[in-house]
């Protein structure tokens, strides 16, 4: 299929670089989600925690985030339900030697940030030879999804390259279903992640925010599926979604943003997780991915190629070794996760979250976003008092 002209509504995932470069109310606004604010400790600086492995409770489940410093106040206004996690981490354990947060256990759409994890599951599945980076695909009517797409004839490998670079939907979508809804779960799953879901490619977000899938509208259960039950919703819903065009499904949810917006809808259909629990997804899937040094290779050299580097203030020092990281935004929605190795050692991790935000479009918010993840990341790294 030949590339069309991008939808002129912005949707989730659509991070246009030019735009990242460019600037943008009080941070936090009261909302009606139930966030967990952590008190402030009498002390600023970020609490030291020893380095035991990460705990999971009886069920299996991640424990919540550890009682740690809350993170400085945004240095530039961010407004909605704002969550940050940034954490030095024990490379051996994984477990944050020093770290601050804000509402780190409070749950939030990811956007495309949750596209590492696509990319995660692809090169698990290269490993096991079910996959070659070769293989080639076309972009058909059923797997489509909005804004711009890649040539037919595109293979994996260059997919996984234009899903974390161009945050391409499409390209996304394609990977994640040729390697299983539930395999990019098993991410999360495998960490005991209970609040994280990862299961959903993106097209299926807005077929069902638009109120195309009958699944979703015919069930009150997806919300707190998990499982095999969540698997068996998944598919449903996925197979709601490949029924439609992607024209005619933004045309529905242009309707649906402009007439009937919700926001407690946008946390039902996205895929979702928490700063804590996202940062710990970053933190293994570059210091535990259990993935062959091939597979390994090309996972760095791709994550590298999202977006938050520049950005950065260690980056700009001349501090930093290496680096992963994808963002994401959506309708009121923004997010921004990282993986930091700097020269001295030290592994950083951040995971920033946004929603209900007053501006519709949340790209220009970047330089705000990123003025925050920076205070973070000064605060885990400043000497210790």
């Amino acid at each position: 299929m030949k590339r069309p002209v991008p939808p002129t509504r912005i949707v989730a995932g659509l991070l246009v670089v030019a735009a990242l470069l460019a600037g943008c109310r009080k941070a936090g606004q009261p909302s009606p989600h139930a966030d967990l604010v952590l008190p402030k400790l009498e002390t600023p600086a970020p609490v030291s925690v020893p380095p035991a492995p990460l705990r999971r409770r009886a069920d299996g489940c991640l424990e919540a985030a550890p009682a740690v410093a809350k993170a400085p106040a945004p240095p530039l206004p961010l407004s909605g339900r704002l969550g940050l996690w940034v954490a030095v981490v024990d490379p051996a354990t994984l477990a944050p030697l020093r770290a601050v947060g804000t509402n780190p256990d409070s749950v939030f759409p990811l956007a495309s940030t949750y596209k590492q994890a696509v990319l995660w599951a692809l090169l698990r599945a290269f490993d096991a030879g079910r996959i070659s980076p070769t293989q080639r695909f076309d972009v058909t009517r059923e797997n489509q999804s909005l804004g711009a797409y890649p040539f037919d004839g595109t293979n994996v490998k260059e997919l996984s390259v234009r899903m974390i670079r161009n945050s391409d939907n499409t390209a996304a979508d394609i990977l994640h279903r040729q390697v299983g809804l539930q395999s990019v779960q098993d991410v999360a799953d495998g960490l005991g992640l209970c609040r994280t879901r990862l299961i959903l490619p993106t097209k299926d977000w807005w077929v069902a925010e638009a109120g195309l899938s009958a699944t979703m509208n015919g069930t009150q259960r997806w919300a707190g599926a998990r499982g095999a039950e969540r698997a068996r919703l998944a598919q449903q819903i996925d197979a709601d979604a490949r029924r439609y065009r992607a024209d005619y499904v933004q045309r529905k949810l242009d309707d649906y943003f402009d007439h009937r917006y919700d926001p407690d809808l946008t946390l039902r259909s996205m895929n979702i997780s928490t700063p804590y629990e996202f940062g710990t997804l970053v933190a293994a899937e570059f210091l535990r991915s259990g993935l062959s040094t091939r597979a390994a290779s090309w996972q760095r050299e791709v994550m590298a190629l999202g977006y938050g580097r520049s950005a950065l203030k260690v980056q700009r020092q001349g501090r930093v070794q290496g680096f992963g990281g994808k963002g994401g935004n959506g309708w009121r929605v923004l997010t921004y996760s990282g993986y930091v190795e700097l020269k001295d050692g030290r592994r950083v991790v951040y995971a920033f979250m946004q929603q209900g935000s007053d501006q519709t479009y949340t790209m220009p918010q970047t330089r705000r976003a990123f003025a925050w993840i920076n205070a973070g990341i000064d605060a885990v790294l400043a000497p210790t008092p």
